[in-house]
Parts: C-alpha cells; sequence; structure tokens
C-alpha cells in the first residue's frame, strides 16, 4: 500500500511541476489520459531514480564531495531528462524541453513531493 501512496504522491508533484516549471508539458487529449501519463511517468521516474541513483551516487562520490553536493542538481536533472527520453519511447504525451527545465523541475518536484509527505502520513503513522 505504502508503494502505491509514494506512486500516486509523485504523479502529483509531477503534475505540479508541470503547471509550475516552463518547458516541462503533458500534452495529452483528455484529463484522464494526462492522469494515466502523469502515474505512468511517476513510474518510470521512481525506477530512474531507485536503479541508477545508487550507482551513481557510488561512481560520482568524489564529484558530490569536491562540489559540496552541487552535483546532484545536476544528477537529478540528468535524471530528469532520461526520464522524458523513456517516456518518448513509450509514445506518453510528456516533454522537457532541455538541460533547464530538468534541473528546476527536479528541485520543484523533489519539494512538492517532500512536502506532500509531510501532510499525507505513513501507514504505521495513522
Amino acid at each position: 500500500m505504502g508503494l502505491l501512496v509514494r506512486l500516486v504522491i509523485n504523479a502529483v508533484a509531477l503534475w505540479i511541476t508541470s503547471l509550475l516549471v516552463p518547458g516541462i508539458d503533458v500534452t495529452g487529449r483528455s484529463g484522464w489520459e494526462n492522469a494515466l501519463t502523469l502515474l505512468v511517468v511517476a513510474v518510470i521516474f521512481g525506477v530512474v531514480n531507485a536503479v541508477l541513483k545508487p550507482i551513481i551516487h557510488v561512481v560520482g562520490c568524489v564529484f558530490y564531495v569536491l562540489t559540496l553536493g552541487l552535483f546532484a542538481l545536476v544528477v537529478n536533472a540528468l535524471l530528469f531528462l532520461l526520464t522524458d527520453w523513456l517516456a518518448h519511447l513509450f509514445d506518453l504525451p510528456f516533454q522537457v524541453d532541455g538541460f533547464w527545465p530538468a534541473f528546476w523541475g527536479a528541485i520543484v518536484m523533489a519539494v512538492v513531493s517532500w512536502l506532500i509527505s509531510v501532510v499525507v502520513p505513513e501507514r504505521g503513522e495513522r
């Protein structure tokens, strides 16, 4: 159940990100298509982060230390762009228009998903 809640939180955060950040668009023909697109892209984003981020942390450890953690912002933007590329492979109407929208989108998505997670209690906290 927690995985499903996390998926919905990421989909809502992705939707809010697409509203706030110019250059990130969900362009479905209907509201249901947009909602389904957001859920699928949230799954893709979650899988990309779960699989690649730990590997990048280990391999890029020196860059994280040298840049005092700012390298993480670049990594998050690149993972967001990878999510866009994978969404295009599945013909999803999701578009990120380059590095800077991905950079700001990754930041906004992280903040929004954190804020929603603060409001929505975990299963054991109810």
